[in-house]
């Protein structure tokens, strides 16, 4: 059968004695008399060094006086600046610009090559998973002494950031490994 611990009576095996209890602690009479001992040391050695300390007297240094101004008086506000002829001296002003003839030539197009394979059907698969994240790309027939490749390219584009972007979208279709190169064959 179950007990019931909780409805249980509290009791305890200590028992209780009648007697009343004690105070064994009195007043510590050892540490107040060592507590009064170094007070009285205390004040005793600061009396003692009191008259010793030589005594020099520092020379007072005075702030040199400022002579009066008569000129100005002393809420006044500063003269009030010439004014500039700014317009004036801008149109008169010649700027000489140098221009790096490099930028005015257009550069060369840039191209993605992102497969290249042995047989045309597996270029025709990366062709198609390309078109399905959006972008056009052709595949490019190349003879080396390798033999035959099918290169699977994007572009041209004119410039290099616009090719990364378009790689951007496809490391984000899962299709990796392509490389940006200038554009040199047709």
């Amino acid at each position: 059968m179950a007990k019931d611990y909780v409805a249980r009576p509290r009791t305890s095996n200590r028992r209780k004695s009648k007697r009343p209890v004690k105070n064994k602690q009195g007043f510590p009479f050892g540490l107040a008399v060592v507590v009064l001992i170094a007070i009285v040391g205390f004040a005793w050695g600061l009396y003692s060094i009191q008259g010793s300390a030589p005594t020099q007297e520092t020379p007072v240094v005075k702030a040199p006086a400022k002579a009066p101004s008569t000129t100005k008086k002393p809420n006044a506000l500063p003269e009030k600046p010439q004014q500039r002829a700014y317009i004036e001296e801008l149109e008169n002003r010649e700027v000489i610009v140098e221009s790096n003839p490099n930028l005015n030539q257009a550069s060369k197009p840039y191209q993605m090559q992102c497969a290249s394979f042995r047989g045309r059907d597996k270029a025709e698969e990366t062709k198609a998973m390309i078109a399905f994240s959006g972008l056009e790309s052709s595949i490019k027939r190349s003879e080396g002494k390798n033999g035959v490749w099918y290169r699977v390219v994007l572009g041209p584009y004119p410039r290099k950031r616009d090719a990364e972007r378009d790689r951007h979208i496809l490391q984000n279709a899962k299709i990796d490994g392509c490389s940006i190169w200038y554009w040199n064959w047709d």
